[in-house]
């Protein structure tokens, strides 16, 4: 029997022609995946932090090395993600809006991280800061510590985050053109007026999930930043780093104890990404939603200041 005209509409709404137990089977075994493979895993994290207790999950915080990794690790987002901030703004907007020679070499440049493994991005910087490397001489010359010290951490975790920002706004500004830039400009705003009214209100929602995205891996960051902290404890370890010290040594509550505040973090920065998606969607509705003599008034390029 051929499926009635209702199950036929309710399909093509659905955007699939499968029968039901088909999306049934397919969600259930998404879903088995993830308790598998992500739910799971991340409760015996918990589970086995708190083994011996909260006392003891707690103290294992509150230890000198810990607290010391937990200050790193913050300091190098702290430092890591606003200079991504600036490079991604600049990058994406030099991207979208103008053609020049080159762009698609820029371009190409910005996907690398993505290509490079994070330990031969740690190898590169040991190649240029190490005390055998180009600039190695130099830097002893002048007692400039960048190897096995915070700086070259903060510089291999800002190498493996740089793209996450302006891939994120690289499309987004593409996609919306140069028209409300130009009109802002007709109508006699400055450049960093349009910059201000114009282009940053149309891209703050893709720019905050790629500054979470961001924050995310600089403060999980494992690869490049141990290549060039040098294990130091108390000193140049980050979190991910101290996690590895801690089970090596068969500290088993402190290393999960450790690894749950990570975790923890990354719950916090899907719970942020999930709130800035949903705000995006209802203002994206609310937009849709206005009459269109309306629309205009409530339009960032309606609200650019004019100057004399």
């Amino acid at each position: 029997m051929s499926a009635t005209p209702s199950k036929n509409n309710r399909r093509a709404k659905a955007g699939t022609t499968e029968a039901a137990w088909v999306r049934y089977l397919l969600i259930g075994t998404a879903l088995a995946f993830m308790a598998l493979f992500l739910v799971l895993p991340l409760a015996a994290v918990f589970a086995e932090a708190l083994r011996k207790g909260f006392d003891a999950y707690w103290a294992a915080l509150q230890e000198p090395d810990a607290l010391s990794a937990i200050q790193l690790t913050f300091l190098t987002a702290l430092i890591a993600v606003p200079v991504n901030l600036v490079f991604g703004v600049a990058a994406a907007w030099c991207i979208a809006k103008y053609e020049f020679r080159g762009k698609s070499l820029l371009t190409t440049l910005v996907d690398l991280p993505f290509s490079v493994s994070p330990v031969v991005a740690g190898l590169i910087y040991v190649l240029m800061f190490g005390a055998q490397g180009w600039f190695g001489p130099w830097l002893q010359a002048h007692d400039i510590k960048i190897i096995f010290a915070v700086p070259g951490i903060v510089l291999a975790t800002i190498f493996v985050t740089f793209p996450f920002i302006a891939r994120e706004l690289i499309p987004l500004m593409q996609a919306q053109g140069n028209d409300e830039e130009q009109a802002a400009i007709v109508l006699g705003a400055t450049g960093w007026q349009t910059f201000w009214y114009v282009t940053l209100p149309n891209i703050k929602w893709g720019l905050l999930y790629g500054v979470i995205l961001c924050n995310a891996r600089a403060m999980g960051e494992f690869g490049a930043v141990s290549v060039v902290s040098g294990h130091i404890r108390g000193q140049t370890n980050t979190m991910p780093l101290h996690v590895e010290v801690l089970y090596n040594e068969y500290q088993s509550v402190g290393a999960f104890a450790v690894a749950s505040l990570l975790a923890l973090l990354a719950l916090v920065t899907l719970v942020i990404k999930s709130v800035v998606e949903w705000r995006h969607e209802r203002e994206l509705k609310a937009a849709a939603d206005l009459p269109p003599e309306n629309f205009a008034a409530h339009h960032p390029a309606a609200t650019a200041p004019k100057t004399a």
